[in-house]
């Protein structure tokens, strides 16, 4: 059964404007700049309002805020701004959508169908994290999967990356310019990193590599992370002290349900037109990490959801 049949064969329960799909810095932006335009949006949050920011703690590096805000704060502000301005968001998430008439199709919750003259799509990506139990107990208290967000506070401290691609060699030499040393843990023989990466991790005194190793468990108290427990290509435990554990094994695009309507990149971003928020789908606009495989900061979200919302605008007009 076709999105496009389910969907079509169901009533429509509303029509509006503009509906954005997803809540964070990109969403809530997009809210703020449609609201003040009078397109009257609908946001409807997802399965986290507030997107990945609510899973970090301070944050420094978002402008106009000199002494740091917390993450679950700046998006609650954002959130207010949006509302105070006539944004109309809503609790729910989309299960399904039809892009392929004038009139967009977004399903909720399974259940109702709203409908609207332009989508904007802002579901954001999900770091990937091990899989370990002892990792989900210390998010946000020493685990993170953002080093350019949380490496600020652990500087001249011991930290840990995970990871062998680009990122996690781009991240080791960020935080070693920060942190007074940093494992790179890597579960094969060699990096999968560019040669270039690789000479610049090799060529940075204060990381050390650790091939062929594992993270078995993350160690740590009520004051957060202490150390790890690592096997060695698969047979030797043992443990080393650090106070933060950074995964940098990629992202998940939240684009499983646009699939089937939209073009999407080899690792499932979408795809959008170069300087703009236009995707293959006329109508259909797409802003922050759901199409930002490189940035992925709150700054760079926030900023392609005002251009998402300007997009939509001119739409419209």
């Amino acid at each position: 059964m076709t999105h496009s049949y389910h969907l079509r064969s169901k009533e429509i329960a509303e029509i509006h404007t503009c509906l954005i799909i997803g809540s964070g810095p990109a969403g809530y932006t997009a809210a703020i700049y449609a609201a003040r335009a009078n397109l009257k949006p609908v946001l409807y949050e997802g399965m986290q309002p507030g997107g990945q920011l609510t899973t970090t703690t301070e944050v420094e590096n978002f402008p106009g805020y000199p002494t740091g805000v917390t993450g679950t704060a700046l998006m609650n502000d954002m959130r207010s701004q949006a509302e105070r301005l006539g944004a109309d968001i809503r609790s729910g998430y989309a299960t399904a959508v039809d892009f392929s008439d004038e009139l967009k199709l977004v399903e909720i919750g399974g259940e109702t169908v709203i409908a609207a003259k332009a989508v904007i799509i802002a579901t954001g990506a999900t770091a990937k994290y091990l899989g370990l139990a002892s990792e989900q107990k210390f998010r946000g208290m020493g685990v993170s999967a953002c080093a350019v967000c949380d490496g600020f506070f652990y500087r001249k401290q011991t930290v840990a990356v995970v990871g062998g691609g680009d990122t996690a060699a781009e991240d080791a030499t960020y935080l070693a310019g920060l942190a007074q040393k940093v494992y790179l843990i890597v579960r094969k023989k060699h990096l999968r990193a560019s040669k270039a990466m690789q000479h610049k991790v090799a060529n940075t005194p204060n990381i050390e590599i650790l091939f062929e190793h594992e993270v078995q468990e993350v160690l740590g108290d009520e004051q957060g992370v202490s150390g790890l427990r690592l096997i060695k290509e698969g047979r030797e435990v043992y443990t080393i002290n650090v106070t933060g554990l950074f995964l940098a094994i990629g992202h998940h695009p939240n684009t499983k349900i646009f699939a089937d309507e939209l073009d999407l990149d080899e690792t499932g971003y979408i795809i959008t037109k170069p300087g703009s928020s236009h995707t293959n789908c006329e109508g259909v606009f797409a802003c922050g990490d759901v199409q930002d495989p490189v940035y992925r900061q709150a700054i760079t979200a926030a900023a392609s959801g005002c251009i998402a919302a300007l997009d939509v605008e001119r739409y419209l007009c």
